[in-house]
């Protein structure tokens, strides 16, 4: 999947009406590798942290969670896409890209 030609970094995410129109342009986000695993590695954790909580209870894990989920991301966005993440203007759809992006990750359609 060539994910540089879904979109364009002058792109305002703000003008997309549906998550589906907005997902390209989330691909276009993501074409360097690096900052997909980290979005991987991310989101992996934040799962695991939402696990901790519901076997312990302890509300800490859920603040542990969007740490290790939106760290990683954004480790991945400045460091090596160099550029913002999306979250900061469409964060619904941004969260709900990270989610299918996982999902395409795992089974292959993305290359991670």
């Amino acid at each position: 999947m060539d994910l540089a030609n879904h979109g364009s970094a002058a792109t305002d995410p703000r003008q997309f009406k549906s998550f589906a129109a907005f997902y390209p342009f989330y691909l276009s986000e993501h074409s360097n590798r690096t900052c997909r695993r980290l979005h991987f590695v991310g989101c992996t954790l934040a799962l695991a942290c939402l696990v901790a909580l519901a076997a312990t209870g302890k509300p800490q894990y859920l603040l542990y969670g969007l740490l290790c989920g939106y760290g990683f991301a954004w480790i991945g966005h400045f460091g090596f896409e160099k550029n913002k993440p999306a979250s900061f203007k469409r964060p619904l759809y941004s969260f709900m890209g990270d989610w299918v992006m996982y999902k395409d990750l795992w089974t292959g359609k993305i290359p991670l």
